[in-house]
């Protein structure tokens, strides 16, 4: 919810701010933090859906869901925790486009919004 409303007012109309670009800069960490949550709520509705994780009952792992969606979204992948199963397989695939095309369309709306001048009056 925090993460549409950052970039509910980062993409708004009206001139591209320092705090508009910090806004959106900070959207991208937090999107990262609920994909790991997704990825937790696989692991914990069927156990064994990733592999590579260090599983200590009675922890929920979140820094290593955190460290595994944070190096998805940056796309570096280092492979080291691997997913099994289906939606395990599904939602990495669909956070690494997002982490492509998120910059992409931040820096496009940005630049637009920057050429965009009022007209003279």
């Amino acid at each position: 919810m925090l993460v549409a409303l950052i970039l509910a007012q980062a993409f708004r109309a009206g001139p591209t701010t320092r705090h508009r670009i910090f806004g959106a800069l900070a959207a991208y960490p937090l999107l990262g933090l609920d994909w790991a949550l997704a990825y937790r709520l696989v692991d914990v509705r069927a156990p064994g859906s990733f592999h590579g994780l260090a599983w200590e009952p009675r922890r929920h792992n979140l820094s290593a869901f955190t460290y595994f969606s944070l190096s998805t979204l940056t796309t570096a992948g280092y492979g080291d925790i691997v997913p099994l199963s289906l939606p395990a397989r599904t939602l990495p695939n669909m956070e690494s486009m997002l982490g492509q095309l998120f910059p992409a369309v931040l820096l496009a709306r940005l630049v637009s919004l920057s050429l965009v001048r009022p007209p003279p009056g």
